[in-house]
């Protein structure tokens, strides 16, 4: 029996239009008055996947950063876990990403800073109706609380080799990921989807065999590994299709309602 369903959001319940399917919707509303909890599980800042668990009706914590922050949005906004980057890593990656000459945005403390105001930052804060500042430079700030930075190009071939190149260089030390072909994120290595689905399942005392997970990217793989029942929707990765029990379909044919009527009855 299926007690906790854990769900990415972009390209697994939200389109590219970034809006949910009515269905889509009245399936979380169901899976909750029948008592199973859904949990939000995203890259996405918290400011900003708050309101989307508002918008869906849940009133589960959300795991945010990659799993870098679970917090209660419905209870005090309380923080359950929290990983940050160490400050120093965190300044290497910078230098090492204006190196290579990539814009990123920084997020401490759950507000999003960039150098500069681009084409790039308006494009992500517009479809995510979220706030920024412009910093105009990181020397001399303060790095403490840094939940992730976001690498970000439209070059996908430059993003995939950054990804490989940095993933070598900080490994064991930070967590690095592409959550989208555009998209590399640095974070702390324990950061991770799955631990921090993990550590609800244990808070609640629900086990492994009693979890599904459903998502599309390389960074759900953590979060589907550390479920019993691991669902790729019709769009995700070859590379976590892979590890999946069950293909469903695409997030735009509703691929999420299918899956929870296939395994949750």
């Amino acid at each position: 029996m299926i007690k906790m369903l854990v769900l990415d959001i972009d390209g697994t319940i939200f389109k590219k239009d970034y809006t949910a399917t009515p269905r889509l919707k009245e399936t979380l509303k169901n899976l909750c008055a029948r008592g199973v909890k859904v949990v939000l599980c995203t890259g996405r800042m918290y400011a900003a996947t708050r309101s989307i668990a508002q918008e869906l009706g849940l009133c589960t914590p959300v795991i945010c950063y990659q799993g870098g922050l679970v917090r209660n949005f419905y209870e005090n906004d309380e923080i359950l876990l929290e990983n940050t980057m160490d400050k120093e890593l965190a300044r290497e990656v910078i230098c090492d990403l204006k190196k290579h000459g990539v814009f990123f945005n920084l997020y401490i403390n759950d507000v999003l800073m960039v150098e500069e105001d681009n084409r790039l930052i308006r494009e992500y804060v517009d479809a995510r109706n979220i706030e920024y500042k412009v910093i105009g430079s990181c020397d001399g700030l303060d790095l403490t609380g840094v939940n992730k930075i976001l690498a970000i190009d439209d070059d996908v071939a430059l993003i995939e080799n950054l990804q490989k190149e940095m993933a070598e260089k900080y490994k064991n030390k930070l967590y690095v990921i592409r959550s989208t072909p555009r998209f590399c994120e640095f974070s702390d290595p324990k950061a991770t989807k799955g631990n921090a689905l993990r550590f609800l399942a244990d808070k609640w005392g629900i086990k492994k065999e009693e979890i599904m997970a459903c998502g599309d990217q390389d960074n759900d793989i953590e979060m589907l590994l550390a479920a019993g029942t691991k669902v790729a929707m019709g769009n995700a990765t070859d590379a976590l299709k892979s590890i999946a029990d069950y293909v469903t379909d695409t997030v735009d044919n509703d691929g999420v309602p299918k899956a929870v009527e296939k395994f949750i009855k």
